[in-house]
């Protein structure tokens, strides 16, 4: 089941380029297997779809646009469990609108990647600028008890590898995964060098007949092998808590265990889920914990203190959900005070207060203005931490 021993296929694509976060992202999904688009164009995700609108029917897959986000949504959820590899790509409200189908895709237990390029809320907000106002929103936003998986790129060439990666974490999970970006990152221009080839990694299919098939069997993995509708297999799939067969239950016994499973099958490969990158300091007392954009500030306010002699740690998150708790944890251990900066009030600061209880003090840094945080002002944050 680790997904290191399910690789295998090889990109056309490569080279070196100059291109956006948006092209990275639709040249990446192309990469790792997407057969399916349906989306609604939506500012600042709207290059997704309109380089897939071409690309796709080109290569002889499909894509739709839908009449609305509720219904894109819906989409990707039907093609994926026709055996597609399916994906839809919006922002701030069309996020909200495609909630309720989120929670019936993660409660269906079908992979699919949904992309969420950032921009300021809430309702209609600041369309074309940037921010990162829907972390807990990735988290929380659908209703009920679950997991999910949450990724955050920094950069260009970390939107092609983690949308990449979102789609190989749909399969191996058997559950969506968000590809959080935000607007400098969807449309900041840079050069990156692209793989020749990469690893893909297809969903486990049942290795039973038709009528032997549980679509929801409980397995050693907790996550039972997908069978694609139209090859033979017939399964009911619902919203509604259920057994091992698709169908309804009632039954406290039931429901308990499928919720127990339901969360595991996630929060028991935590460990490999998680990517974290940290750049610890000897003898540092600070430390600045940032992500997507904003993380590129947070790094060269770092260089900036190094270069006058103080000594800060750094650590970035990649996967935001499942929360990096170990690593927080860790650096909370080693640092007096952890500065948190993030274009929203405060939002994963919270958490991080939360994971790292006593240990030391967290300081935000925030912007809600449409403009991004400046390196100066971490800096600043940074110098008068070490002073307290």
């Amino acid at each position: 089941m680790p997904e290191e021993s399910k690789a295998k296929a090889a990109s056309p694509h490569g080279g070196v380029r100059v291109m956006t976060g948006n092209e990275a992202c639709a040249e990446a999904a192309l990469a790792a297997g997407l057969r399916f688009y349906a989306g609604y164009p939506i500012t600042p995700s709207s290059e997704i779809a309109e380089i897939l609108s071409t690309d796709l029917p080109r290569l002889g897959r499909k894509f739709i646009q839908t009449e609305d986000e509720i219904c894109a949504m819906g989409a990707i959820i039907g093609a994926s469990l026709a055996g597609a590899k399916s994906m839809t790509a919006t922002s701030g409200p069309g996020f909200s609108l495609k909630q309720e189908n989120l929670g019936y895709a993660c409660m269906a237990e079908v992979p699919c990647v949904v992309v969420n390029v950032m921009r300021g809320g809430p309702s209609t907000g600041l369309p074309t600028l940037p921010a990162q106002g829907d972390v807990m929103q990735t988290r929380w936003g659908t209703h009920g008890d679950h997991s999910i998986i949450v990724l955050c790129p920094r950069g260009v060439r970390e939107t092609y590898d983690l949308t990449i990666r979102a789609f190989n974490l749909a399969e191996i999970y058997r559950t969506p995964v968000i590809l959080l970006l935000d607007e400098i990152i969807a449309h900041v221009n840079e050069k990156v060098e692209l793989p020749t080839k990469v690893r893909v990694v297809d969903r486990v299919k049942p290795e039973v007949p038709p009528e032997e098939y549980l679509p929801y069997a409980f397995t050693d993995s907790d996550i039972p092998p997908m069978a694609s509708f139209g090859t033979g297999y017939r399964y009911h799939v619902s919203g509604l808590v259920h057994d091992e067969t698709g169908f309804p239950t009632n039954k406290a016994e039931n429901i308990n265990r499928f919720m127990e499973r339901f969360g595991r099958k996630i929060d028991r490969y935590t460990d490999r889920i998680v990517r974290v990158d940290r750049d610890f300091q000897e003898g540092a007392k600070t430390a600045v914990v940032s992500y997507g954009s904003t993380a590129r500030s947070a790094a060269r306010a770092v260089r900036m203190a190094r270069e006058n002699g103080t000594a800060v740690s750094f650590l970035s998150p990649l996967t935001l959900w499942p929360f990096p708790e170990k690593a927080m944890r860790e650096l909370g251990r080693l640092v007096d005070h952890v500065i948190v900066a993030e274009m929203n009030a405060g939002q994963y600061a919270h958490e991080i207060e939360w994971a790292l209880g006593c240990d030391a003090k967290v300081h935000r840094v925030n912007r809600v203005d449409g403009e991004p945080i400046r390196p100066r002002q971490i800096l600043d944050a940074i110098e008068e931490a070490n002073q307290s």
